[in-house]
């Protein structure tokens, strides 16, 4: 059944972190993800979508982020748009566009700039080797913490 299909990732593939999932630790996707549950740690992907019941605490990297849960960190990405249910508690970094709708509630600095980050597949693959045999591994860091997983969906 799954041995048939090529691992091949596609950026139109949308992956979705449903209502009754909690999350500690990093995700990345090179596609779009849809949150309807809680993430605690830093969103890396191409497209993000807060649905009203999602929440991230944790800083986002997006080419477009859509906001219409609650959001605690701050946030880089060309294209973001706040919901009128959206709640953002930190700094907004975009490129392009910013849209808010009435009732949108917004504590932090907002700024345009030149450019963010461009999002790409290779952020997936970037870090250096040593970040990834420790997470690989689970190993303990400099205070003796043990360093959360890495999610990619």
């Amino acid at each position: 059944m799954f041995g048939s299909k090529k691992n091949n990732l596609q950026d139109s593939e949308r992956s979705l972190i449903s209502e009754t999932v909690s999350i500690d630790g990093t995700v990345n996707s090179s596609g779009a993800i849809d949150i309807a549950g809680l993430i605690k740690g830093p969103v890396f992907s191409k497209e993000i979508v807060i649905k009203e019941t999602g929440s991230i605490s944790g800083s986002v990297e997006a080419d477009r982020i859509e906001i219409h849960g609650h959001i605690d960190g701050k946030i880089a990405a060309q294209n973001v748009i706040i919901g009128s249910t959206g709640v953002v508690k930190g700094d907004i970094e975009f490129s392009n566009n910013l849209r808010t709708e009435d009732g949108a509630d917004i504590e932090g600095y907002i700024k345009k700039t030149d450019s963010v980050k461009g999002i790409t597949t290779d952020f997936l693959f970037s870090k250096n080797k040593e970040d990834k045999k420790h997470k690989k591994n689970h190993k303990p860091d400099t205070n003796g913490h043990k360093k959360e997983p890495e999610v990619s969906v």
